[in-house]
């Protein structure tokens, strides 16, 4: 909770009904309020309500709202917000569930996308054309385009040159009084002119100010020939003529306090393929930012600092290198350069010319410019993972804040050496300095406690000082991540009382009553860096490291029904505060929704680990509070099941063959009946494209077997496309490749332990997991041979099963990883390929690596491979799918478009239950990718 606002205000229903009757989606449960405001700032205001508009005109009636209530609106989408800009004590407006669209223009050289969509999408569409996005934030996996847009993104590579400023093309705005102004037509200016005529003369004078001041002109010129988004964009008024073209700018780095941008469209720039990188060690930092001149002149695309705070951290991390391993770090600094270049005799003459050029450099090590992927991997795997190793490690209840600042190159060495100082002033340790060192622009990082007041009075003085550091040196207080709320009351000391002026009145000229993400960027209160702060509550052993980035939320197949994994983490803080603070009501309200939103409808397929900068996976809470609310009856039931396994998954089998028989309407109505009288979240809900049951598994003895084949139980209760199922379709594949495997002698009565573990049923999960453990130590002779498993998920709950065992020792695959590296290299040649397979890659594949894999076993079936670009767990989940169809309907719902345009010969997975969702989200029968290799190999 806020320091400032210890309690959740109550909703004010005519303003829910106003909105409602704007036709706008909106929520008012605590539940919604609470999720949505938070991110990976350290302030917190709680908004009276989340709006989700879909469309301009919805924008235009919110703000008639706003206007008329004088309740004040903020947008927000997804990504970081790290200095505060995306709060809202008033309406928040949420643009991230809406507003995806995407649309490549002219072979790729454009780009039309709405705000909701995340720059790794649109670069995923832009990859098929050799483009990209010039902006590169490090933030791409979360961070939306109206994000791009509302901070002026830039990143590691662009600089200034193909930043937001310098590439958007053109917007679609919604002003504040409702007018809509697309820039890109071709009358665009003579509207703005005709619709907001005092905006437009407004500009106009704002404009000859600006330019007719010398000293005005002279600030711009120096703050904005280094990464500057601090303020508004005043460059604009000196770049651009038309008012609508400086309208356009003066939006670009906003914040979302001039208008929302509905629509924007990008020229994108060129992938560079060919790279390669190194890291050179200096023995000091004066060394290091000496040697920029040179290393810019060469040619580098990134020159990426790190201090040696940064160096002895990252010597903790497991994944680095052996030569930092080794490093004795005294003063030491290092940058991490690339080259990036077109061709691959570009990068040939650039990497002739390196040893001479490092051979003119103060080196403390040997260097090596390096092509390998893996490699490279590693090295960037040293700058990245400093925000991990620091918030990560970060004491409990601490708030980890990220920092960024930029100066002139030649002034970098001076004010990193005063930082540091700081630093030890104040006492903040393992602070590491990092960042874009070619554009002055550097991170740091610092933790502290906000509801301590010794620690906030240490704070504050040491952003006083922090500041007068910055402007000293004639640099900008903020040059990536935005002005925000932290920044807002330093903006007039660094551009000075005439060009604050200037903005101040830009400000009134577009949001008059100011309503408009008050606070943000323009901001009276000289204390209102330290007001509406946030407290970090400890809160579960499983979550307490998250510093509520919101980088999984991409990830996660619930994100756009319930919660995210940044929401459940953040209101199981919520709960704790009002738990603390005896609001016992709010407790109870958030628990109660959480049972739901939280709880039932998370997948626990672990995506979010895949995404999360410090590696937290969220389905560890959740199965840690199933098990809690998993009573003795479920226990005890789950636990005889557990024992009888070959029984209950063959009568399961034989259920869904009975039910295959029945009428639709009447299995249907029958299960209904059952999750009304038992709850949904206990009995699954029938289907009409749920398959009758599938075969018992049944046992191979080989002597000479080179693997143990443990085939999953889910073959058994769910019949296979056609006639046979992966299980024939893999034993066909390894006999014709002349490879021989085995089973365990009780394969029926065996499962990898996924059910009991995903709903938290501990005591029959102890049951199965002894029971398998001691078959397959068994059945692989100690753990001589591997064990293979024919569903993706089974083979990733085997080996977590297995590791949670002394001593097996035992190697589980994966069917398709064993058929890649096994049996295709011994496949005779014949058949005839599909034309083309439309791939579901799986959540557990991902977690087990088998992306190649895969290709190339569907590549081997097929003539061409489609893998979805909106491809996303398809939150199935085991039986989670048919106890709750609308999360794998939400979570489907991108990916079946794509992958019904995609038309495909075939349509394919690697894992049955998986495979049951997409087939239902599609309406094309989805089937084990082992099954399509079948038929295309049979001679």
């Amino acid at each position: 909770m806020s320091i400032a606002d210890p309690r959740l205000r109550p909703a004010d229903p005519a303003l829910i009904a106003a909105i409602e009757e704007s036709g706008v989606p909106v929520a008012a449960r605590a539940t919604d309020r609470l999720a949505l405001a938070h991110d990976a700032s350290h302030y917190l205001l709680t908004p009276q309500a989340v709006a989700s508009p879909s469309t301009s005109a919805q924008v235009a009636a919110l703000f008639a709202v706003s206007r008329a209530r004088g309740v004040p609106m903020t947008f927000r989408s997804g990504g970081t917000s790290l200095s505060g800009q995306a709060g809202s004590a008033g309406v928040l407006v949420d643009t991230r569930r809406n507003f995806r669209s995407i649309e490549v223009l002219d072979g790729g050289s454009r780009v039309r996308t709405g705000p909701g969509a995340t720059v790794r999408m649109v670069n995923a569409r832009l990859a098929r054309h050799g483009r990209k996005l010039g902006p590169d934030p490090a933030s791409e996996i979360a961070c939306t385009i109206g994000g791009v847009v509302a901070n002026n993104s830039s990143g590691m590579a662009c600089g200034i040159v193909a930043n937001t400023y310098r590439t958007l093309d053109s917007a679609v705005l919604v002003l504040p009084s409702g007018t809509v102004v697309d820039t890109g037509a071709v009358d665009a200016d003579d509207r703005l002119k005709s619709t907001e005529p005092a905006l437009y003369a407004g500009l106009e004078r704002l404009r000859d100010r600006v330019r007719g001041n010398a000293g005005s002109l002279e600030t711009i010129r120096s703050l904005y020939s280094i990464k500057n988004t601090m303020g508004y964009g005043l460059n604009s008024f000196v770049d651009f003529d038309r008012p609508v073209d400086i309208l356009e700018h003066l939006v670009i780095g906003s914040e979302g306090t001039l208008a929302f941008v509905s629509e924007a469209t990008f020229n994108t720039v060129p992938i560079k393929h060919h790279v390669a990188t190194g890291l050179l060690v200096f023995p000091d930092l004066a060394a290091a930012t000496g040697a920029l001149p040179a290393l810019v002149a060469a040619g580098f695309a990134t020159v990426e600092l790190l201090d040696a705070t940064s160096l002895r951290v990252a010597q903790r991390d497991p994944e680095a290198t052996e030569e930092l391993r080794t490093l004795l770090v005294i003063d030491h600094a290092a940058l991490l350069v690339e080259y990036q270049e077109s061709t691959e005799d570009d990068l040939s003459v650039r990497l002739r010319e390196a040893p001479a050029l490092f051979g003119s450099l103060r080196l403390a090590a040997p260097v090596e410019l390096s092509v390998d992927d893996a490699r490279r991997a590693q090295l960037w795997h040293l700058r990245k993972g400093l925000y991990t190793s620091v918030a990560g490690s970060r004491p409990s209840g601490t708030t980890a804040l990220l920092e960024d600042i930029a100066v002139p190159v030649e002034r970098l060495h001076e004010t990193c050496a005063q930082l540091t100082r700081l630093f030890d002033e104040y006492e903040y340790e393992d602070s590491v300095i990092f960042g874009h060192a070619k554009d002055g622009n550097i991170h740091f990082m610092l933790n502290e406690r906000f509801d301590d007041p010794q620690s906030l009075a240490r704070y504050e003085a040491f952003t006083e000082e922090m500041v007068v550091l910055v402007l000293a040196q004639g640099g900008t207080l903020k040059a990536e991540h935005g002005t925000g709320r932290i920044m807002a009351p330093f903006v007039s000391r660094q551009y000075g009382e005439e060009l604050y002026s200037v903005m101040c009145e830009l400000k009134r000229l577009l949001d008059p009553a100011g309503l408009l993400n008050p606070g943000v960027l323009i901001n009276s209160d000289p204390d209102a860096h330290i007001r509406n702060l946030k407290s970090a509550p400890t809160v579960e052993l499983e979550v307490d490291r998250c510093v509520e980035c919101g980088y999984c939320e991409p990830a996660c197949p619930s994100r756009d029904i319930t919660l995210t994994p940044r929401q459940r983490i953040v209101l199981r803080r919520e709960i704790a505060d009002a738990s603390a603070a005896g609001d016992v009501a709010l407790v109870n309200e958030l628990q109660n929704e959480f049972e739901y939103d939280g709880v039932e409808t998370c997948a626990v397929d672990g995506m979010c680990q895949t995404a999360c900068p410090v590696l937290i996976n969220t389905g560890d809470l959740v199965r840690r509070l199933r098990a809690e609310n998993a009573g003795p009856i479920a226990q005890a039931g789950w636990k005889t099941a557990s024992k009888h396994w070959d029984a209950v998954s063959t009568i399961g089998g034989v259920a869904m063959t009975v039910a295959d028989t029945m009428p639709a309407a009447l299995a249907l109505a029958t299960t209904g009946v059952g999750r009304a009288v038992l709850a949904k979240d206990t009995v699954p809900e029938y289907s009409a494209e749920l398959p009758r049951g599938g075969r018992r598994r049944r046992s191979i003895t080989a002597e000479d077997a080179v693997a143990v084949y443990f085939a999953s139980c889910t073959n058994t209760m769910f019949g296979p496309v056609g006639e046979d199922g992966v299980s024939e379709s893999f034993l066909r594949l390894c006999e014709r490749a002349g490879v021989v495997v085995s089973t365990p002698d009780d394969i029926p009565s065996l499962c990898c332990g996924t059910p009991w573990k995903s709903k938290g049923l501990t005591d029959g999960y102890d049951v199965m997991r002894r029971r398998v453990a001691e078959s397959l130590v068994r059945a692989t002779r100690g753990g001589e041979l591997p064990v293979v498993c024919d569903a993706s998920s089974c083979t990733e709950g085997l080996r977590v099963l297995l590791e949670t065992v002394d001593g097996t020792g035992i190697e589980v695959l994966d069917s398709v990883a064993f058929v890649d590296a096994v049996v295709l290299p011994r496949l005779p040649r014949g058949g005839s390929k599909v034309e083309s397979v439309v791939l579901h890659p799986t959540c557990s594949s991902v977690h087990l690596g088998l992306d190649g894999a895969l290709r190339r076993v569907a590549s081997a079936a097929a003539e061409n491979v489609v893998i979805p670009v909106d491809w996303g767990c398809c939150a199935f989940a085991g039986d989670r799918g048919m106890l709750h169809p609308e999360l794998t309907a939400s979570a489907t719902a991108r990916e079946a478009v794509e992958a019904r345009a995609a038309d495909g010969s075939a349509y394919a997975s690697l894992n049955r239950t998986c495979e049951l969702g997409m087939t239902r989200a599609t309406g094309r029968e989805y089937e084990h990718v082992l099954q399509v290799l079948d038929r295309a190999t049979r001679p």
